[in-house]
């Protein structure tokens, strides 16, 4: 590839019109930073959605969508990296307020910038992404808080998006039972392949009641969703149970009483995967590359796309019509 140009996927507005549209781009065109990376993979993520059609985390425009990317280092004038070093960044304001990862050259702050970890190549990490990570941060949280197989069931909401589907990959990988619950009972099949015990429409655990408290039923639960689901998980967790939030695709109101929380003793733990400390991000990548092999993964769980492909599926998935992991093959 020449360097001096290269593609992008670009998202601009003017006056009331917005465009995106992949363009050809120079060096010129990137945001500024220490650390300049040939693009390999990227992935899509509900975020990326939001941004490139909803508009919505826009800091500024022109703007190149993407908020992970996986690829080499071709020139940093920090010493931490050098040229043919294999890198991620996720997160941070990649592809919000900072030229991002839908483009074959990146150019970011050193400081966002995770050495490859051990484990893992440049398209598993991207299978993984931000919705890998945040998955990881959620099991680890879980976990840190007392969360044991032996505890029992584990509930994992909107389970055929990227962060539920990895995570019940995760959970159930480390002996956990895994309740699946999703919108798309005909992908039954499709969590059971990823390790689920069990599926159960997403109707089942929304709450719609006045009743300060339910049965209970599960030991903890991954939340990308929140809502009127998270409220209806506070009112099931066992007794010392432990909810992990991580999403909104739900909605971001919760109606609730200090009920669960006073006479269960559960725990509300945030998942913030934007600007988790450097230290602990590389503790996570670092798990990931340990408990998670992708490439056993790949037909279930995995579709790739090219750039000109993008704006199709990033329509999708605010849609909520993509399962499992896009990759974006630069």
């Amino acid at each position: 590839m020449n360097m001096s140009t290269f593609q992008a996927l670009v998202l601009d507005k003017k006056d009331d019109q917005t465009d995106l549209q992949v363009k050809e781009c120079t060096l010129d065109d990137l945001s500024p930073g220490e650390v300049t990376i040939q693009v390999a993979y990227s992935s899509v993520n509900f975020k990326d959605g939001a941004v490139a059609i909803g508009q919505q985390f826009v800091e500024s425009y022109p703007l190149i969508p993407g908020i992970d990317l996986a690829g080499t280092v071709t020139d940093s004038t920090d010493t931490r990296f050098s040229e043919g070093d294999e890198v991620i960044v996720t997160s941070y304001q990649s592809g919000t307020g900072h030229s991002g990862g839908f483009s074959e050259m990146a150019r970011v702050p050193a400081d966002w910038v995770v050495p490859l970890p051990e484990g893992l190549t440049l398209k598993e990490a991207m299978i993984l992404g931000t919705a890998g990570f945040t998955a990881g941060l959620s099991v680890e949280r879980l976990e840190d808080n007392g969360l044991t197989p032996d505890n029992g069931p584990v509930l994992v909401a909107g389970a055929t998006g990227g962060v539920g589907s990895i995570a019940v990959t995760m959970l159930a990988k480390r002996g956990y039972e895994v309740v699946a619950s999703t919108g798309k009972m005909e992908e039954e099949s499709y969590l059971k392949a990823l390790g689920a015990k069990e599926v159960i429409p997403r109707q089942d655990i929304v709450d719609t009641g006045e009743a300060p408290v339910l049965e209970e039923r599960w030991a903890a639960a991954v939340d990308p969703v929140g809502g009127k689901t998270l409220q209806y998980l506070f009112k099931t967790l066992q007794y010392g149970g432990s909810v992990a939030t991580c999403g909104l695709i739900g909605g971001i109101d919760v109606e609730t009483t200090v009920v669960p929380a006073i006479s269960r003793g559960i725990n509300w733990l945030g998942i913030d995967s934007v600007e988790c400390p450097m230290e602990k991000r590389r503790q996570v990548w670092s798990r990931l590359g340990d408990d998670l092999k992708p490439t056993q993964l790949h037909d279930e769980l995995v579709q790739e796309v090219s750039l000109h492909e993008l704006p199709k599926v990033l329509s999708s998935i605010l849609e909520g019509n993509v399962r499992g992991r896009t990759l974006v093959t630069l």
